[in-house]
């Protein structure tokens, strides 16, 4: 014989697991779309994400805009998302939003062409890999 089941606990169990699954701080997600994969933060597209020195941490703003944000664009966030973990998001100057992490923007680089990439690290010693 097998036990019975309430019908409670069927949506119940349902709910926790999706929880449970949508959760994680480094694991590409609903949540964020951020992971950590050799020792750095990537996004959905696998390439690696950087910080800016000029930010300041825990400002809750980005000061890079204008050729700064055309060549370092932000890591953007669904309308969907909401902060998790160590991840929070800021809201930028033309009313976008940006994740961060531990209150440090994320950004991609135009220059790096494809997922491992890492050509971003040291620019203008301003920029660097942001690492888990």
């Amino acid at each position: 014989m097998f036990p019975r089941i309430s019908t409670l606990a069927l949506p119940l169990s349902a709910l926790l697991l999706a929880a449970c699954s949508s959760t994680g701080t480094m694991h590409s997600s609903a949540s964020t779309p951020v992971k950590a994969a050799d020792g750095s933060l990537i996004g959905p597209n696998g390439h690696t994400l950087y910080t800016f020195s000029k930010d300041a941490v825990g400002s809750g703003s980005s000061a890079c805009y204008g050729q700064c944000a055309t060549n370092w664009p932000p890591l953007p966030v669904a309308e969907s998302a909401k902060p998790v973990g160590d991840f929070n998001i800021i809201v930028r100057d033309d009313n976008s939003r940006q994740w961060a992490y531990k209150g440090q923007p994320l950004y991609y680089f135009v220059k790096d062409g494809k997922p491992g990439d890492k050509t971003g690290d040291g620019v203008g010693g301003a920029w660097k890999i942001a690492r888990p």
